[in-house]
């Protein structure tokens, strides 16, 4: 079985998640790719009259061939998502859980 490009599935699932925002809210959004570092972010910048908009609702990092989650901030889940576009759950680390906890969350535990 081929390996799956973990790159292009978070940049796809990251892609997804940018464009699913209204027409307003896509002058706010930012997303950075870091190939070299293989960090992948969603960022939302700017303002929104006198409010300061700033947030990070999905980080992901993929080191040592694993997909690590850093922040999910979204409502169907990324791991899930990655599990259905065909990624093992052994190479899915949920970053934002403790490492203590990660043993009972089914998923990576490094």
């Amino acid at each position: 079985m081929e390996k799956l490009d973990y790159r292009e599935l978070v940049q796809e699932i990251i892609n997804q998640h940018a464009h699913e925002q209204s027409e307003k809210d896509m002058e706010t959004t930012e997303i950075i790719f870091d190939l070299e570092r293989d960090r992948y972010l969603l960022l939302y910048v700017g303002w929104r009259d006198e409010e300061r908009i700033y947030g990070c609702p999905i980080h992901i990092d993929i080191k040592d061939g694993k997909i690590w989650i850093q922040r999910d901030f979204t409502e169907a889940g990324l791991a899930h998502q990655l599990v259905e576009l065909g990624v093992p759950k052994a190479d899915i680390v949920l970053g934002f859980r403790a490492p203590y906890v990660r043993q009972f969350t089914g998923f990576a535990v490094v």
